[in-house]
């Protein structure tokens, strides 16, 4: 009886293990609810509507330097490492949830990117980006960014913390 009951015991810790393994894989939190535990949510997925899925696809491609995966032709997602940069389709997202969104039309979204060097992005971005909202700059608070829009109207930031002996300098004209 022991044995059976110290094996039930083992089977029970194993198929648990399993099971958290399982839903970490499929990105199912085994966390506490965050009162409890403390913890909050985290944003995994930014979702942009677009009229065109395919070319907003290819400017992120160009901005990201990683290629999207594709669910049809109405789908796409990068995967940064620490969240999905998705885009959906506007006539898509209509049939599913009328009236819930209209491309191009949020002037109010900032997506920011972490960058090792915002002024070799930018320099690098120049013959992709058609809109520039401020060049790289040294924000009080600390961080070196730069603003772009793209072709959605979206912001975009790429940034990256100062580092304690970088001095404030002028980019060169042009």
């Amino acid at each position: 009886m022991k044995q059976t009951i110290l094996g039930a015991g083992l089977f029970i810790v194993a198929l648990a293990g399993l099971i958290a393994l399982s839903q970490a894989r499929s990105g199912v939190s085994t966390a506490a609810p965050a009162a409890a535990s403390g913890q909050y949510p985290v944003l995994i997925n930014t979702c942009l509507i677009s009229n065109d899925v395919r070319s907003l696809a290819a400017f992120y491609q160009l901005v990201l330097r990683i290629p999207p995966k594709f669910d049809g032709e109405s789908y796409a997602e990068f995967r940064t490492g620490t969240g999905v940069l998705a885009i959906f389709d506007a006539r898509a997202q209509e049939k599913y949830i009328p009236g819930s969104a209209e491309s191009s039309a949020n002037r109010s979204v900032i997506l920011e990117f972490r960058v090792a060097d915002p002024d070799w992005e930018y320099a690098r971005l120049q013959g992709i980006v058609k809109t520039w909202v401020k060049p790289p700059t040294t924000q009080p608070w600390g961080p070196v960014r730069f603003i772009s829009a793209t072709p959605t109207a979206i912001s975009s930031i790429f940034s990256r913390w100062l580092r304690p002996n970088r001095a404030k300098r002028a980019l060169p004209p042009g």
